[in-house]
């Protein structure tokens, strides 16, 4: 997982790695599963327009996960959406930060715009944080997903 000043070289399931912090618009981020409901580890599988995904994310606005890299990786690689479990509500952005720049916005999406991938280049990147967004009307069924994402170093 992490050697020295950042995680080892190769390719990194994000949601293997520990993250440096952790915020959320309702209940707790989840490792390989849907934000659930308010308590951790009530996910399901992460389920974006029908696509299932066995590793990810799972948050609801606003949400915030930081990762420390150590300028040791290069890039992500993700698929994001609005999680089927919000049963066609829910509209986020999905935003990918590089030491305090933007390098990767989804736009808004809700339920219908099914699964965007994003790729971000972090090379020298000390921190990664993922943002999920609200879409600007407010947070309620906003179950987003980082849908396998896969950090290069």
């Amino acid at each position: 997982m992490a050697c020295g000043n950042g995680p080892a070289a190769g390719a990194h399931q994000l949601s293997d790695l520990t993250w440096t912090s952790a915020s959320n618009g309702w209940g707790q981020v989840e490792k390989d599963m849907s934000n659930g409901d308010n308590q951790s580890g009530d996910g399901r599988t992460i389920t974006i327009n029908g696509a299932t995904y066995a590793k990810g994310l799972g948050t609801n606005a606003f949400s915030e996960i930081v990762y420390y890299l150590g300028g040791a990786c290069t890039s992500l690689t993700t698929d994001v959406g609005v999680d089927a479990e919000a049963m066609g509500r829910g509209t986020v952005a999905f935003q990918i930060w590089k030491d305090g720049a933007k390098v990767a916005d989804s736009g808004v999406l809700n339920a219908a715009a099914g699964v965007k991938h994003l790729t971000a280049d972090l090379t020298g990147a000390d921190e990664l944080h993922l943002v999920v967004t609200d879409g600007g009307d407010g947070n309620n069924s906003d179950h987003a997903d980082w849908a396998g994402p896969v950090l290069t170093c």
